[in-house]
């Protein structure tokens, strides 16, 4: 199997895995919110746990593990961000076995700059 057929798989699985996630947990959320949902101020609301800035990773696994509809919407998300930083890392992964040094090193250091935008620039970013 060619490296661009098992990158595009992963691109394909990733998405498909997400939208599955995230239908499953809004239809989930309106089961346990009924017709009423989440309130317009909820929805606005800078600090409302609907809001994906304030979920933590210890939120994420407790909804999850509870199996909310809000937890599976967060997982769905996490699925969906995680799915080109897969696709690097098979990327760097495909170019070292290669012995490409120069797309290698290229490669990381764009792996390297997802990893601070989604890991390090967040804890930077004040919430007021």
């Amino acid at each position: 199997m060619d490296i661009n057929d098992v990158i595009g798989l992963s691109l394909r699985i990733g998405v498909i895995v997400s939208v599955i996630l995230i239908a499953t947990g809004s239809l989930l959320t309106f089961v346990e919110h009924g017709s009423n949902g989440y309130s317009v101020s909820e929805l606005l609301s800078r600090t409302s746990v609907v809001n994906s800035s304030t979920a933590s990773f210890n939120f994420i696994v407790n909804s999850v593990s509870q199996f909310t509809g809000l937890g599976l919407i967060y997982l769905g998300l996490v699925v969906l961000i995680a799915t080109p930083v897969i696709r690097v890392m098979l990327s760097v992964l495909y170019f070292a076995l290669d012995k490409n040094l120069l797309y290698t090193i290229v490669t990381a250091i764009v792996l390297f700059n997802l990893l601070i935008a989604i890991f390090v620039i967040p804890i930077f970013v004040v919430h007021n």
